[in-house]
């Protein structure tokens, strides 16, 4: 049986560079054990291991594997770090890779998005996809100790890459007011706003302008999920009415009963977008029971839909809105 590799010096990290590991001791032998991956030139990283399928129970949740996406993304995450090791100083991480590193929802695509202000030249690497901006319209900040394009800037710069659908799902993604965990919405903690989203692409020529142009038209401020802006889109394709996005619902003794993702308050309906943590956390559905249960005893009807509704191969979700819609008086204009 092959002897284990000596343990490094727990200094190092994850990600370091084989002068820092020689800097601690480490021999040349050990930096090319199994164990170690080979990010770039002159880096080192541990390897990532990962568990069995299935999902494993641990007292309120229920926790899954991670998904080939989850994967990638933390994929993504790693090699950045990496090469933020070894990285220019006027070189900045941008499009994909600045979207994932933001966590946004990016798929991470092929290599490391690398970019540089013209007239500077754009790395060239394996697994670095380097990129020229013009400097006016790329603006940068850190974050976690990496440099990157600012939320405006990504999005106008996955014109060229995007889809006008993905970029719907990334402009409100990136318009969205977070909430804490009693609610309460955080409006100091917004990456921008539709207005800032609309001067990123009139500040000068963009590849793709026409895309982001017509995302921007259907951008809104309250969708918390790709998969809610897949329902509003296809809601407004499919002629339904224009929904209120994250709305708290009250009493009428001024008692919040819950907040929930899309109201028609004409017909009193509230719509769900239930995704899997609805299901494997224990006291988010013990929540979600008590919502619903005080949303019926005040007259609302509520519509819950899941993903399969939503994505599945024959989705059903505007049928089934439009008919709860039409059963409460809604009449089609």
């Amino acid at each position: 049986m092959p002897r284990a590799p000596r343990p490094l010096p727990p200094i190092l990290g994850d990600t370091f560079s084989i002068a820092e590991a020689i800097e601690k001791g480490v021999s040349i032998g050990r930096l090319r054990a199994s164990d170690l991956e080979l990010p770039f030139r002159g880096m080192r990283m541990t390897a990532l291991f990962h568990s069995g399928p299935g999902e494993q129970t641990s007292g309120s949740q229920t926790f899954r594997p991670p998904t080939r996406s989850e994967l990638a993304r933390a994929a993504t995450v790693r090699m950045a770090k990496a090469y933020a090791k070894i990285m220019g100083p006027y070189e900045f991480f941008a499009g994909r890779t600045a979207a994932v590193l933001q966590r946004w929802p990016v798929d991470p695509g092929d290599g490391l998005a690398v970019a540089v202000a013209s007239p500077r030249r754009p790395p060239r690497r394996k697994g670095i996809r380097g990129i020229k901006v013009t400097p006016k319209l790329a603006h940068t900040h850190t974050v976690g100790g990496l440099r990157m394009t600012t939320p405006v800037t990504t999005w106008a710069m996955l014109g060229r890459e995007l889809s006008v659908r993905q970029l719907v799902a990334l402009g409100d993604a990136i318009v969205r007011i977070p909430r804490d965990e009693r609610g309460i919405l955080r409006p100091e903690e917004q990456a921008a706003t539709p207005d800032q989203l609309e001067r990123a692409i009139t500040a000068g020529r963009r590849v793709g302008i026409g895309k982001l142009r017509a995302a921007l038209l259907m951008v809104r401020v309250g969708s918390a999920s790709p998969l809610e802006t897949d329902f509003r889109l296809d809601a407004e394709a499919g002629g339904l009415p224009e929904f209120e996005l994250d709305v708290e619902i009250y009493d009428d003794r001024g008692t919040r009963l819950g907040i929930t993702e899309f109201v028609h308050r004409e017909t009193r309906t509230v719509i769900e977008i239930e995704g899997d943590h609805h299901r494997t956390d224990r006291q988010q559905w013990n929540r979600d029971i008590e919502k619903y249960t005080a949303y019926a005893a005040n007259s609302w009807e509520v519509i819950r839909l899941t993903s399969s509704h939503v994505r599945g191969p024959h989705p059903r979700a505007v049928p089934i809105v439009r008919e709860a819609l039409l059963r409460r008086g809604w009449q089609p204009s």
